[in-house]
């Protein structure tokens, strides 16, 4: 989008606090419905963060697939879950609660301290999609399989991440 600046900046910020608090509630709220709409919260942001950078595509298909598809089949499947039996011996805090915060505040301490020692500014950021697409001869699909893997790699992978995080909790929900 062509935005100014401060307009930009202060979108950025307001989708990033809006990630942020949406993750956030879904890992925090103990009522299964309410972590779904917060995950519905952070995939609404992220397709807008794709909005930002000028990539419609993707963000239409973040929006149809992930918030209309995936995230709707979560609430009705929670919905039609027992809601009862998630406040059953509901204990505030428990020793595998402490010894996975601890992991995770750990593991957070260490990716926070890896992002600031990195120097981002060095990193030559691939611009072989821009050569490849000027051809001719490639496909709409093709073009955006391209930019998939070199101009938008990273957050395809942290979505990918995203969803490998969802699985897990779904089987963990289901083992239960």
């Amino acid at each position: 989008m062509d935005l100014s600046e401060p307009i930009h900046d202060f979108l950025l910020v307001f989708l990033g606090s809006g990630l942020i608090l949406g993750g956030l509630g879904v890992v925090l709220l103990p009522n299964p419905i309410y972590s779904a709409f917060s995950l519905g919260l952070v995939l609404i942001c992220t397709s807008l963060f794709y909005i930002l950078s000028n990539s419609y595509f993707v963000a239409a298909a973040q929006l149809l697939i992930y918030v209309g598809a995936i995230n709707v089949l979560i609430i009705f499947a929670v919905m039609f879950m027992n809601g009862s039996e998630y406040y059953k011996d509901f204990h505030l805090w428990t020793v595998g609660d402490g010894i996975t915060s601890m992991v995770c505040i750990s593991l957070f301490i260490s990716l926070i301290t890896t992002i600031s020692d990195t120097s981002w500014y060095g990193i030559i950021w691939t611009t072989r999609s821009n050569q490849i697409i000027e051809q001719d001869f490639l496909s709409n699909s093709q073009q955006i399989g391209i930019h998939l893997s070199t101009d938008f790699f990273l957050p395809f992978e942290l979505i990918s991440i995203i969803l490998l995080v969802a699985l897990i909790g779904a089987i963990a929900v289901a083992r239960q």
